[in-house]
């Protein structure tokens, strides 16, 4: 069986050459820092479904505006690949917002926030448990010095 399908590896040569196109040929001012995160191709080559990322910018009408340009581009992009890639057929382009960065972000965010909750508790914890620990080896030497009598 082949290590990798065809597919990936359009997908993979997409990928690559539609992130240079978009830093480099399409002009639109409105098109933020747009970073192509990946590009799953349909089984028949028919369709190429791009997702991207917003460097910094996560607002939902900044995310419509930026899909709305590469959507537009979609035609001139199409074409630009076709003259670099070698395909029979070059597939539709279809631009979708990947929110796993941002949804990544915000775990994180939760994590932190739950772990520095946490470290009070344990502090706590602690200097209870330490406390107890010298108060029994307190009370252990003045039970080997005598009658459970301090010095």
């Amino acid at each position: 069986m082949r290590e990798f399908k065809r597919t990936d590896r359009v997908a993979d040569q997409l990928q690559q050459e539609l992130a240079v196109l978009i830093q480099r040929e399409i002009k639109d001012p409105r098109l933020g820092m747009v970073t192509v995160s990946s590009v799953k191709v349909s089984r028949d080559l028919g369709y190429a479904d791009i997702y991207v990322t917003l460097l910094g910018e996560n607002d939902p009408a900044r995310v419509k505006e930026n899909l709305a340009v590469l959507k537009r581009a979609a035609g001139f992009l199409r074409s630009q690949i076709a003259r670099r890639i070698k395909l029979r057929h070059v597939p539709e382009l279809r631009f979708h917002y990947d929110e796993s960065v941002v949804r990544g972000h915000k775990l994180s965010a939760l994590i932190d926030e739950a772990v520095a909750s946490n470290r009070p508790q344990e502090s706590d914890d602690a200097a209870a448990a330490d406390g107890a620990g010298q108060d029994d080896e307190s009370r252990q030497g003045d039970m080997r010095h005598g009658d459970g009598e301090s010095r």
